[in-house]
């Protein structure tokens, strides 16, 4: 299988990856298209486009409401954005595959694990700072040298692996169904049996592969909402 890489830019020394950045902003282009179409002229009594909206949010408002129960309404949109961010951006790379000799032109943003990682340092980032907000500085700070203050370095280390693996779990699943599904195009260009075969498995795996997808975005929903709950909602009886 010939290697390809996305084309890059230098800008004051950082390197930018222009397919990610092109396809992160096409994943919101869409998924606030969607919203906002879906969303206008609603009425009392829901259907066609608002509809499915309201099924959506829904669904994500009794997702998550386990975790944060009182607070569940605090945090809808947020875990609703992660959500409908992720249905559309786990599955964007199926859509098609568009490529030179050199370049890859079209990816999933979620196959780059830097866009995974940095949506999990903004959980990270939300779950610390409303931690602190509900419970105040010394209060939260204490938590991590509880039960006995020499499980302080564990605490914390545990901050760190809830924070990589959140990111890397999703950045595997999508990235191994990008290569698979890269393997399958390959084998149907090689010979016409090869194309028959070709085409029967690249159908079923991108069925699988929307699965995947799907339950990729609900994880990750289900779990920021379980973390940040674990701040606000801790020891409240």
């Amino acid at each position: 299988m010939e290697t390809v890489s996305n084309p890059t830019v230098q800008f004051f020394g950082i390197t930018f990856d222009l397919t990610i950045l092109a396809m992160s902003l096409l994943t919101v282009l869409i998924a606030f298209g969607i919203t906002f179409w879906a969303s206008r002229h609603m009425t009392i009594k829901p259907k066609g486009k608002q509809t499915f909206i309201e099924f959506l949010y829904e669904f994500v408002r009794n997702t998550i409401r386990p975790n944060l129960g009182e607070y569940t309404n605090n945090y809808s949109l947020l875990m609703f954005t992660f959500f409908f961010f992720l249905l559309v951006a786990n599955n964007l790379g199926l859509m098609l595959k568009l490529q030179s000799e050199e370049y890859n032109f079209w990816t999933s943003p979620t196959s780059n694990f830097m866009v995974d990682f940095t949506l999990s340092l903004i959980v990270a980032i939300v779950v610390h700072v409303e931690g602190i907000r509900k419970r105040g500085l010394a209060t939260y700070l204490k938590h991590y040298v509880s039960p006995y203050p020499v499980m302080l370095p564990m605490n914390i280390l545990d901050q760190f692996t809830s924070l990589i693996s959140l990111a890397l779990r999703l950045y595997g699943n999508i990235y191994a169904g990008e290569i698979v599904m890269s393997l399958i195009i390959s084998l149907a260009h090689s010979s016409i049996v090869g194309a028959s075969v070709g085409f029967v498995l690249n159908l079923a795996w991108t069925a699988f592969s929307i699965f995947i997808g799907c339950i990729q975005a609900y994880v990750f929903t289900i779990l920021s909402s379980k973390y940040i709950g674990e701040k606000v909602v801790e020891e409240e009886e």
